[in-house]
């Protein structure tokens, strides 16, 4: 054997391997095989970069040596940055520092608005805490914005694109909110406007009987009213809607008391004004078997104690169409929720997109609640109730107009300034708002990120499936590529026996 010239070829391969990390270090390839294309940027995006016209500088705090998979998040970062920059034309430059090796950094990056949060580490078989900055810094001019903290599986591509949006757009679109019959205002949806903010200004319409709706307003918010719209406000929408304007709608049919246990219909003339439509949000309350808890206070002995008990009318809804409002959503919980119909004809379009699961029913109003009731299949007998919808068309006058119609009005609501709600539920607002609004395209990104599937929400054959599958499989290939070689070598033998061999 020539050892010389094994020797040549180890070395050649080795430097090679080095090389090619050396370049995939500035210059990569790669192939995106996950569900939501995560990895590979957006027409969108793409648009938005070749359209900039003035540079922008982007400072990214990311920390080194963190777990693993908190680090993926910087290299998958760094590797977003270096393709915004290749289709900018130019007009995007960026740097990545370590805060952690310099307490300059460090306080520089605090003061841009990018705070450290603690993760634990392993050092040594034990435990301890770290400090790890994730966050970058975009500017352009005196334009500044900021994303704090980069969640590992967050929608990157859409954080960093609605940032440079958001800075480099001048004049937002205008989105009007409904106030004068107890609507919540935008302070009362603090999760809501935080994101609506990102792209649109958002304008307070107090409606009464001489209102027109400004020019500038795009789409139209009109979130739980508890008092009834006059005749006169309902015909200021209709006008809003003759001329293009769109609309989304999110509605209380049947109120819910549970310190009563009552479910009373509600009448505001919306209702009214939607059927008219063919659009009916019927005065009934979605039950379902997948549902959200409620706490109970039980007795036993002397002791009183609260317990947790699922509660049938607080739906948590992960059935959804594919349409741009509700692409990429888990699940929502939409508490007293009222299922939609249309009965309309065809000049308007009808969209189911969110739907009950195959185990519920809906009862009319009024009734009381039962909390202890055991519900049974019988009791649960429909499935894919309509519960938010989308309609297209001719709404109103003889211009086309769209509207986003969703059977409960509280599910976007912050109760007060600390309480959060579902992100799903605050992705159903904006994502409609988008639909309605935006014409850039960015509504794709806003759920593009890792998607949660959790293995306790599959049945329990796929369950055993896969776990045997998991265990199984990597011993079957194996054992396959063995029988392969041992059947490739025996024919090697038999070939080199043969007389003419060689």
């Amino acid at each position: 054997m020539n050892f010389k010239k094994y020797y040549i070829s180890i070395g050649l391969v080795i430097g090679i391997v080095i090389f090619v990390n050396l370049l995939s270090d500035d210059f990569f390839a790669r192939f995106d095989f996950t569900e939501s294309q995560q990895y590979t940027l957006s027409n969108a995006t793409k648009d938005l970069l070749r359209n900039l016209d003035e540079p922008i500088t982007i400072k990214a705090y990311f920390s080194k040596d963190l777990p693993p998979n908190v680090a993926s998040v910087r290299s998958d970062f760094k590797d977003m940055l270096i393709e915004y920059a290749a289709r900018s034309n130019g007009k995007l430059i960026y740097e990545i520092v370590n805060p952690n090796e310099d307490e300059k950094i460090e306080k520089e990056a605090m003061q841009d608005g990018v705070q450290p949060v603690l993760i634990n580490v392993r050092e040594k078989d034990q435990m301890k805490q770290q400090k790890a900055y994730l966050g970058a810094v975009i500017k352009m001019n005196d334009r500044k914005e900021v994303i704090p903290f980069m969640q590992p599986g967050s929608p990157m591509e859409y954080s960093l694109s609605s940032a440079i949006k958001k800075i480099s757009v001048k004049d937002k679109p205008v989105i009007g909110l409904i106030q004068g019959q107890g609507e919540p205002s935008i302070n009362d949806m603090n999760q809501v406007k935080a994101d609506l903010e990102v792209l649109y200004k958002v304008q307070d319409i107090q409606l009464n009987d001489t209102t027109s709706i400004p020019e500038n307003i795009k789409t139209l918010a009109l979130i739980r009213p508890t008092d009834s719209l006059s005749q006169a406000e309902l015909q200021g929408l209709d006008n809003f809607l003759a001329h293009g304007g769109n609309m989304f709608v999110a509605i209380n049919r049947v109120k819910g008391d549970l310190k009563t246990l009552y479910a009373t219909a509600q009448n505001t003339m919306v209702e009214t004004w939607l059927k008219q439509k063919g659009i009916n949000v019927e005065p009934s309350l979605v039950a379902d078997a997948k549902c959200a808890n409620v706490s109970v206070q039980q007795q036993q002995g002397a002791f009183r104690f609260m317990t947790q008990v699922q509660f049938p009318y607080l739906p948590i809804i992960s059935k959804f169409a594919n349409h741009p409002a509700v692409k990429g959503l888990e699940s929502v919980i939409l508490p007293f929720v009222s299922p939609i119909s249309f009965t309309g004809d065809s000049a308007i379009n009808f969209t189911p997109l969110a739907f009950s699961s195959d185990k519920s029913s809906a009862q009319n109003a009024p009734f009381m609640f039962n909390i202890q009731k055991h519900w049974t299949e019988n009791d649960l007998n429909k499935k894919n109730l309509v519960v938010a919808a989308a309609f297209d068309g001719k709404l109103a006058g003889k211009n086309n107009s769209k509207m986003v119609v969703v059977g409960n009005g509280d599910f976007a609501i912050n109760r007060n300034s600390r309480q959060q709600i579902q992100p799903d539920n605050v992705s159903l607002f904006v994502n409609s708002i988008d639909w309605l609004s935006d014409d850039t395209g960015l509504i794709e990104l806003r759920t593009k990120g890792v998607t949660s599937r959790p293995i306790d929400d599959l049945e329990d054959g796929t369950k055993t499936l896969l776990k045997y599958l998991n265990f199984l499989l990597p011993i079957l290939l194996i054992v396959a590529y063995g029988l392969f070689r041992m059947q490739r070598n025996k024919n090697i033998r038999i070939k080199r026996m043969e007389e003419n061999y060689g």
